[in-house]
């Protein structure tokens, strides 16, 4: 920063992005402006959790240089910065002031050099809430293609630093014999003791961890549709819902939506992963269930329906085509059926939301730890709302039965995919806001009244990182732990074809 004769500089140690320590500095005085400050990512006027990682910003305001002071009662925070803006927090000054700040706003003031004078920004307000998040995020990260890919992965980031970690990885040199897909993470209860993922393509199959054992399982058999997708572990038992899912893909020519993905046909299974089983919930050729998910007592199971009994009417040779053709009339409901733990046996369905009478289609519900609310996703037509520009996140109060808009944290573009925290106080949701194009996650805080708050970004290191990386953030989720496994133990596994065992079918 260039010093200037006429201003008092105050001075405090910092680290920079390169973890090299360094002088930062303020301006005593300066002249306000009107102006706020543009900054990215968009940190203001938030709620954050008393762990998370320093959110370190970028202003792209005028200016030859800035600085940035955050403070909470008598505590303040410095970072200053060359033209660039780019403001990096020190973390252990960070930490410090966040564990001070619990259930307080702390205020943030920027200012920018101009032509040798100095401007302060109009504050803004950080509240820093009692209550924490989970400490992992896991995520697949992948580039926006639609059949082919060059490399992918899955990843668990520490949200109270910058670390981030691979689960596993396919090879990025594209060999024949290690070019497969890995999708569909998913752990019980947030925690990684259980937890699994598909794997598509060469050495394909479900690789299950339970307990610190690790196997890789063929999860269809002669009774069931096809493989196992989406998954949700029961909260208590050793079993897994799945949806079994026979899907394809259609292109269009002039939609703002560039692509549709469609199930042309799905039911709902299960796993009971003591005894390697595997039973029809729902097989039905005249409805189409998807994305189950378990309340947290375990005695219900929510899912998405849609009826297509119109197919009933015509050959059955054509079903397929017949979906694909009439793919913005199929609407999905909210759905649920109720389980007998004990005796591991399903009731009847019941209709939650009739979402198709309204003209909407539900998907990928989630249930608020404490049993009261069910997020999902809405968009006109369709189930694989990640395509979507128009989809939002949608609130059920299973307790009341208001159903209405999480306005606070939609945006104008793709709000999808999203999942809770296990004290029910946040909110993870994949979004593509930024634009329009690539999957960022965005946590918003959910407080005690049902309510929800403004999204903010997941902070990185550097805050170009958002703008920068060519990847889609796919499927966040929250754990309290740490995947206990290597990529190396992981791929043993996975490469060893002998070993690969079989469900039956019950």
């Amino acid at each position: 920063m260039k010093r200037i004769s006429t201003y008092i500089f105050i001075y405090i140690a910092v680290l920079t992005l390169a973890a090299c320590s360094r002088t930062a500095m303020v301006p005593e005085s300066s002249s306000p402006v009107k102006e706020q400050a543009e900054i990215f990512p968009d940190y203001r006027d938030i709620i954050i959790p008393p762990n998370i990682a320093p959110l370190n910003i970028q202003v792209n305001s005028a200016g030859s240089n800035f600085a940035g002071t955050i403070t909470a009662g008598s505590e303040t925070i410095i970072a200053e910065s060359g033209e660039n803006g780019k403001l990096f927090w020190n973390p252990e000054e960070w930490r410090a002031l966040l564990e001070k700040s619990r259930g307080k706003d702390m205020t943030v003031q920027l200012y920018a050099e101009r032509d040798g004078a100095w401007v302060s920004f109009p504050s803004y307000k950080i509240t820093v809430a009692q209550d924490t998040i989970d400490r992992y995020l896991s995520y697949r990260l992948i580039e926006p293609s639609y059949q082919l890919y060059r490399q992918m992965g899955l990843y668990q980031r520490d949200l109270e630093t910058f670390e981030e970690f691979p689960i596993y990885e396919n090879n990025r040199e594209f060999s024949d014999d290690e070019n497969h897909c890995v999708n569909c993470h998913n752990f019980q209860n947030h925690s990684t003791k259980h937890m699994l993922f598909h794997i598509r393509g060469v050495h394909g199959g479900t690789l299950l961890g339970s307990e610190g054992k690790l196997e890789r399982l063929k999860m269809t058999t002669d009774s069931t549709l096809g493989n196992a997708v989406y998954p949700s572990w029961h909260p208590s038992l050793n079993c897994v819902a799945f949806s079994s899912n026979d899907t394809g893909q259609a292109f269009h020519m002039l939609n703002k939506n560039k692509i549709e993905v469609i199930d042309r046909k799905s039911d709902l299974i299960f796993f009971d992963a003591d005894n390697m089983t595997i039973s029809n919930i729902l097989k039905t050729n005249d409805h189409m269930e998807t994305f189950p998910c378990w309340a947290p007592d375990g005695k219900t199971l929510y899912y998405c329906d849609a009826d297509v009994t119109w197919l009933n009417a015509l050959p059955d040779s054509t079903h397929a085509e017949n979906i694909v053709m009439n793919y913005d009339s199929l609407r999905y409901d909210l759905m649920r059926i109720s389980f007998d733990p004990a005796t591991k046996t399903f009731g009847t369905p019941e209709k939650v939301v009739n979402c198709a009478s309204q003209g909407m289609s539900a998907a990928v519900p989630r249930v608020s730890p404490d049993g009261r609310y069910i997020v999902y996703t809405r968009s006109p037509y369709g189930q694989f709302h990640i395509w979507h520009r128009n989809a939002d996140l949608w609130l059920y109060d299973i307790q009341t039965g208001e159903d209405k808009p999480l306005d606070e944290v939609n945006s104008k573009d793709v709000d999808s995919y999203h999942s809770w925290s296990s004290n029910g106080r946040w909110i993870v949701v994949a979004s593509r806001r930024i634009d329009g194009s690539y999957s960022r996650p965005f946590i918003a805080y959910f407080d005690r009244q049902g309510k929800a708050h403004k999204a903010f970004l997941l902070p990185q290191e550097d805050p170009e990182y958002n703008q920068l990386l060519m990847k889609s953030f796919n499927v966040p989720e929250l754990t309290s732990d740490r995947v206990p496994y290597t990529p190396e133990q992981l791929k043993e596994v996975i490469y060893n074809d002998d070993a690969m065992k079989s469900v039956k079918y019950k």
